[in-house]
């Protein structure tokens, strides 16, 4: 399902809001305009409707956005049994997963830990401008693992992570030293490569999937936080995540977009009755 030269087409079904407010990226910022202005691999982007075409004309930022992968395929196949997954593909049909670098991927995810998108992109700005690259006025690359094994939990106080420093000081130290070997990650066997991960310490499963799927586009990784195991009992009861397939992360992501900004799916008959729906 690669790109067959029909660009315009993926380009109609790319949306920028549903695919950079989803979750499953920090650095990402609306503008005043509606355009978004982020960081990725230590390159700077404005990007906005109407630029877009240019923009996705440069090879890195076409992949970064996952272009060449025929997501409306993809979404019919999905959907094509099962009613409640086609209302959830057909609530964002626009998001794409995008490449992001594995390295940043983990830390945001560690980051993500019992907090909220506001605060994340906190802690990540305040992680990128104490110990990232200046790489234009204002901006920063995300930092280097190298750089963060040499530091202390006391050096990672300005960023305001709590609990969650000693978790990135222990992914730093095993990925500079390739005891966590983020590249080999790619392509080694799933469970494999989620066990390597859980070797970090404070990386649960839930943060191992979400760094498989959204920092090394292991499509098939299926991360299940407190929403997604409520929307799967509620809506696919007795379905496990393997039976979505090689694409099981795509519908993960429809799946906890549509859950997340459909919640009264989730009020119970008793809550029902107390607020008087």
């Amino acid at each position: 399902m690669k790109e067959d030269g029909n660009l315009a087409k993926k380009n109609d079904a790319f949306d920028l809001e549903q695919t950079l407010e989803c979750g499953q990226c920090f650095r990402w910022e609306k503008q005043q305009d509606g355009s978004y202005t982020g960081v990725a691999s230590g390159r700077i982007l404005n990007i906005s409707e109407q630029n877009r075409g240019h923009v996705l004309d440069d090879p890195f930022w076409k992949q970064y956005f996952d272009l060449p992968l025929d997501y409306e395929e993809i979404r019919e196949n999905l959907a094509a049994d099962d009613p409640t997954l086609a209302r959830a593909a057909k609530f964002a049909p626009g998001m794409r997963i995008l490449n992001q670098e594995p390295w940043e991927a983990l830390c945001s995810f560690i980051f993500s830990q019992n907090n909220n998108i506001p605060r994340i992109k906190g802690i990540v700005s305040r992680f990128c401008v104490g110990f990232g690259e200046k790489i234009g006025s204002g901006y920063y690359a995300f930092p280097k693992a190298e750089k963060i094994a040499g530091l202390c939990e006391q050096d990672l106080a300005p960023v305001r992570s709590g609990f969650r420093a000693k978790y990135i000081l222990s992914a730093a130290r095993k990925v500079a030293q390739g005891e966590v070997d983020l590249e080999a990650l790619k392509t080694a066997p799933l469970p494999e490569a989620r066990e390597s991960l859980m070797t970090i310490h404070g990386v649960g499963q839930k943060v191992a999937d979400c760094t498989l799927l959204y920092g090394l586009h292991r499509l098939e990784a299926f991360p299940m936080d407190v929403w997604m195991k409520r929307a799967m009992r509620t809506l696919f009861p007795g379905r496990e995540p393997e039976s979505f397939g090689e694409y099981a992360g795509i519908a993960q992501q429809y799946i906890f977009h549509y859950s997340r900004n459909h919640p009264e799916l989730f009020v119970t008959e008793k809550e029902s009755a107390a607020v008087g729906m």
